[in-house]
């Protein structure tokens, strides 16, 4: 027991402490106090944390844990236990990033919204005079769809925007210095038909309006200002909708509770989750037996050789090497494009359709309307960061036999012409859509894996292992295609497209194999 303490529990409860406290000092100290960058609030509050966390309970802490019998009948359950320590890192950090902007934030009182540049930028208002016009307001509507491989929710928000004057005699006289943000939202099911989903959306926006008419927005107890969030981006798009004024840096949202209530039960939770995360923590490794052999390497000092050479295979996946060059410029070019939008502000876990537009993503519209490099820029967008690390894992896997197999410019000329005939097929299959991801160009490359193997042209025992992966593969993600959400035309387009491309393949290979044999004869 006295070892499964000193070389799993009391570093893992130790790490999460250093975690918490250094990452939320960090994030006071560069991001509040000094102010010396900005990011988005997503980005600072959820991104950062998962990452580190993550970083930490798979270098870290799972090479620790093999000193554990984790075996079972249906495999090692050693990632699972990995996960429970990911996860039980995860939430006290984030809950501490929320509690250190409320519990440092200051509160500014003023006379009226017209002395707010007067001072430096606090978190926190109140005002004494106010008036919100109702009349003078700008709607912003906002759809983003979430998904994952079992679920898909369609996230519906409104953002009203709402012009704040010291009193109703300001109206005629200049434009706002401030805005109130109100925002209204709805989840629901992205798997609806398009006749379900415009129901809801109608009795969304029907419930939304009777709220706004009713409610009163000249009694708040104070006033919380927006930073650089998903929030404040929405409340700007609205005051844009509205021709009458331009974008703003003020917008503020009301609060109905007394200043000192601000940080809620948040630091109780810091506690609360850490002890919870430990007591997971110290149940887990109390169940299992020792590994003998794994204990004994970590106690002599011996290094995790297992570790060591899933590092160098995972090195391996993104690095340089003879007869793998294209993967690995693929993976940096799809990489790099959700890095730019995740740090530029536009999201993490999704992107929104606008944005994805904005960066190449393939819209029907543009698209025919002359901007057919979005037939190809899509390939490297993807919707947020599940579905990067999908599209990641399936292109990895099949490039270890196929690109080798086939050589640089053929695999290339396969990932591309599939990938723009997956666009095409979207485009001619729907009316209006919006089609992103490497999915398409992808499924290409399973589909040319099949032809060859199918002809003969990849030998069984080399590309026997990889059929069943292949099959596995192609029809799960064509069966979860089957949901509203998912370009499954895509699918079948880069499928086709690219089995017919390894039947070319095959056609030249085994055309050039008679020419070979002779030659070898005659040396």
């Amino acid at each position: 027991m006295r070892d499964k303490l000193q070389i799993i529990y009391i570093p893992a409860v130790l790490t999460l402490i250093m975690l918490v406290a250094g990452y939320t000092f960090l994030h006071w100290l560069i991001f509040i106090e000094l102010e010396l960058f900005s990011l988005k609030k997503m980005i600072l509050d959820f991104g950062i944390p998962i990452t580190l966390a993550g970083l930490v309970a798979w270098i870290y802490i799972r090479p620790k844990l093999k000193i554990l019998d984790l075996e079972i009948s249906t495999g090692s359950m050693i990632e699972f236990c990995t996960m429970l320590v990911w996860v039980g890192m995860t939430f006290p950090m984030v809950i501490a990033q929320e509690y250190i902007q409320t519990a440092t934030g200051k509160l500014t009182e003023l006379s009226s919204i017209n002395e707010i540049n007067n001072y430096d930028e606090t978190k926190y208002y109140s005002l004494e005079n106010y008036y919100v016009d109702k009349n003078s307001i700008g709607i912003h509507h906002d759809y983003e769809v979430v998904t994952t491989k079992s679920s898909s929710n369609l996230h519906m928000r409104i953002y009203v925007a709402l012009p704040i004057y010291k009193t109703t005699d300001d109206i005629s006289l200049k434009s706002p210095i401030g805005w109130l943000g109100h925002e209204y939202k709805k989840t629901i099911s992205n798997r609806l038909s398009q006749e379900q989903k415009e129901a809801e959306y109608k009795e969304f926006t029907k419930d939304s309006q009777l709220d706004f008419n009713d409610r009163d927005f000249s009694k708040f107890t104070y006033f919380d200002r927006l930073g650089n969030s998903k929030e404040f981006d929405g409340f700007n798009n609205a005051i844009r909708a509205n021709k009458n004024f331009n974008a703003t840096d003020v917008i503020l949202v009301g609060v109905n509770e007394p200043y000192s209530a601000r940080n809620g039960n948040k630091l109780f939770w810091i506690f609360g989750s850490s002890l919870i995360s430990s007591i997971v923590w110290l149940i887990m490794i109390l169940i299992p037996s020792y590994n003998p052999r794994e204990l004994n390497r970590v106690k002599a000092g011996k290094p995790d050789r297992e570790a060591q050479q899933d590092l160098k295979d995972f090195l391996g996946y993104i690095t340089f090497k003879d007869g793998y060059v294209i993967t690995p410029l693929i993976l940096y070019g799809i990489v790099l494009m959700f890095l730019i939008m995740t740090f530029g502000g536009y999201g993490f876990f999704s992107f929104k359709g606008p944005d994805l537009i904005k960066f190449g993503a393939n819209y029907s519209p543009m698209t025919k309307n002359g901007d057919w490099w979005r037939l190809i820029t899509c390939v490297f967008l993807h919707g947020g960061i599940m579905h990067l690390i999908l599209n990641i894992s399936g292109l990895v896997f099949i490039s270890l036999i196929l690109e080798p197999f086939l050589g640089h410019i053929k695999y290339l000329l396969l990932y591309l012409i599939a990938g723009i005939i997956a666009s095409l097929t979207s485009l001619w299959w729907h009316d209006t859509t919006l089609s992103i991801g490497a999915s398409g160009a992808i499924f290409g490359l399973y589909g040319a894996f099949l032809s060859l193997f199918l002809t003969k042209s990849i030998p069984d025992e080399v590309g026997g292992f990889f059929l069943t992966f292949s099959l596995i593969f192609v029809g799960l993600n064509l069966l979860f295609g089957l949901a509203e959400g998912i370009d499954n035309a895509a699918h079948i387009g880069g499928l086709l497209s690219g089995f017919l491309i390894g039947l070319y393949y095959a056609m030249i290979i085994w055309i050039g194999r008679p020419n070979s044999e002779s030659t070898a004869a005659n040396n």
